[in-house]
């Protein structure tokens, strides 16, 4: 008799699929993101308010772009701001690339390192994973220029959001806002 009762409960119980979204399943979808470039943006052309910590950031730079010779700035002063104008040098390296606004040049990468904790609510869950920055370009200096205390090795947490749909966990988004190396 218990058997006729253990073969619908099991039948059952496979259908449904897990309740549960296991840490190896959250690593493999995540994994696939990565590893992830880190990039220095320079704008073509910005005019921040004089004192801000964007013209800070810029002032930063320009002067870091001067003692390498890649760009060639202008600054023009319009009221209370001032408009920076960066333009590739005759030295411009062949890893700069142009963007929507301006220009890129790779500074590192960062990788997937694990999975830490999953938190459910209802029929979502979050899962909070770590990224590793590692092989650093020779464009690093200038991204530490605008971002000091990142070290090469540090790891950084990110989330994740996932949704039970019919029998399994869909990774809906991450807060990764980098782009997948190519």
């Amino acid at each position: 008799m218990r058997l006729l009762l253990a073969v619908p409960v099991l039948a059952v119980l496979l259908g449904c699929g897990s309740a549960r979204l296991s840490r190896r399943e959250a690593e493999n979808d995540i994994r696939r993101d990565y590893p992830v470039q880190l990039a220095v943006t320079v704008p073509e052309s910005a005019a921040p308010i004089k004192g801000s910590p964007e013209h800070a950031n810029l002032v930063a730079l320009q002067e870091a772009m001067a003692a390498k010779g890649i760009f060639t700035v202008t600054r023009a002063v319009e009221g209370d701001r001032e408009r920076f104008t960066f333009k590739p040098g005759a030295s411009a390296s062949k890893d700069l690339r142009l963007v929507a606004k301006g220009y890129e040049l790779p500074a590192a990468e960062a990788e997937f390192v694990r999975a830490l904790n999953i938190e459910y609510r209802g029929r979502d869950a979050r899962v909070t994973y770590q990224i590793r920055l590692v092989r650093p370009t020779a464009w690093f200096g200038l991204f530490q220029t605008l971002h000091p205390g990142v070290r090469p090795g540090e790891t950084k947490d990110r989330h994740a959001s996932y949704r039970k749909e019919g029998r399994s966990w869909m990774l809906e988004n991450t807060d990764e806002t980098l782009k997948k190396v190519q």
